[in-house]
């Protein structure tokens, strides 16, 4: 008989398969706590045996913004699904060195179906994360050729702005970005998602500068509001977890947010908001008038350690719009001298305009920023809810 040669392996145990895999393992109950660990993720992180094993969860060895995914996504989903796969997070090592890996996690079960440990697989993403890294290197000498850049910026956008807001019964709700510039990816920013029944999340802001930095920080916001919103919907608690996520950055960019929570009652909704250091919001009432809904005292996001946050609820019934927008808006150049628009004379259009819907609303702010031209320096996010009038009234 012939056939291809073999050649001989040496014999390998299992526990030393297990011990020196190329990758790393672990297995956790189901509170997370760490009860095997092989040689290999030790190696990795710098610990020994008797620093994981019993004494740390596997969420001890994520990084803060791995801590709140792995709460938020993370273990939902191995809940709900039985395994989950190819999820990027970061280790800390034990000299504070931030590891790249690839988790896959699998529940086992007993004989009875019931879950009994975790098991984690976790490949080393280093080279990976050095690839990446190349990749934005070569993207920035892309930006010398314009035309490339203005595609590359205006995909780059679109990925930061929701491609569509969540429904709410009851509630219109429109919103709109005014790029400024087609050169440059802004840093403006809302999102309208569900937390619970009854219950939305919703927010808008706007983030210091422009170009890839800028989106880099617009991402870090949005993905870090909607997870904040999960583990702890109060409005403050979200911007407080923010404003720590985004002090552990570079420290070089912050920004400013309206955060709410928006509950429905019997006639409408009301919208808890906290503020940082951002325009007030706008409400349109049905009687024709509008008022800014003030959070003075709200600080900049990011920025300040212990920074304040201020809150404050409105309510809308039948009728009533409240308007939310960042300050390209204000800020436009609207004459010779190039004066700025400025928060009355916008208070001045929202109470000429009102009683008006979401839809309309926005509409008209968009034929507003329009009619702006080469006086609109910055880009400008809009976002409006709305209660519907009563049939007939």
């Amino acid at each position: 008989m012939t056939g291809e040669p073999t050649t001989a392996l040496p014999r390998e145990s299992l526990e030393d398969l297990y011990e020196n895999a190329p990758c790393g393992y672990l297995s956790t109950s189901l509170d997370g706590r760490i009860a095997r660990v092989n040689a290999t993720l030790l190696s990795w992180l710098g610990y020994s045996r008797e620093e994981v094993v019993g004494r740390r969860r596997f969420t001890d060895l994520l990084t803060v913004g791995g801590r709140i995914y792995h709460e938020t996504h993370f273990a939902p989903l191995l809940r709900m699904q039985g395994e989950i796969g190819g999820v990027a997070l970061e280790l800390v090592a034990a000299d504070g060195r931030r590891l790249p890996v690839l988790a896959t996690s699998v529940v086992r079960r007993d004989e009875d179906g019931e879950p009994v440990v975790i098991r984690t697989t976790l490949f080393d993403a280093r080279d990976r994360r050095t690839y990446e890294q190349e990749l934005l290197r070569a993207r920035r000498e892309a930006d010398r050729e314009r035309d490339r850049y203005q595609r590359l910026a205006t995909t780059l956008q679109r990925s930061l702005l929701p491609p569509a807001l969540a429904h709410v019964p009851g509630v219109e709700v429109a919103a709109y970005y005014h790029p400024a510039s087609v050169d440059e990816v802004g840093g403006d920013f809302y999102d309208l998602f569900p937390l619970a029944q009854d219950r939305w999340g919703l927010f808008l802001g706007d983030v210091c500068g422009k170009g890839a930095g800028a989106a880099a920080v617009t991402s870090i916001a949005r993905y870090t509001l909607r997870a904040a919103a999960v583990h702890d919907s109060d409005p403050r608690a979200v911007l407080r977890t923010l404003d720590t996520v985004l002090r552990q950055e570079d420290g070089r960019r912050f920004c400013t947010v309206v955060f709410g929570v928006l509950t429905r009652t019997a006639d409408g909704c009301t919208v808890a908001l906290a503020g940082g250091g951002h325009p007030p919001a706008l409400l349109l009432r049905a009687d024709g008038t509008a008022h800014p809904q003030d959070l003075v005292g709200g600080q900049l996001v990011g920025v300040l350690p212990d920074a304040r946050f201020v809150a404050r609820t409105v309510t809308l019934g039948p009728g009533d719009t409240l308007l939310f927008y960042t300050d390209g808006l204000t800020e436009a150049r609207i004459a010779a001298d190039r004066s700025r628009y400025g928060d009355e004379a916008l208070l001045d259009f929202a109470a000429a305009i009102a009683p008006m819907g979401s839809a309309d609303t926005v509409k008209a702010v968009r034929g507003l920023l329009t009619g702006f031209g080469t006086g609109l320096d910055d880009d400008t996010a809009v976002l409006a809810l709305g209660v519907p009038p009563v049939s007939g009234a």
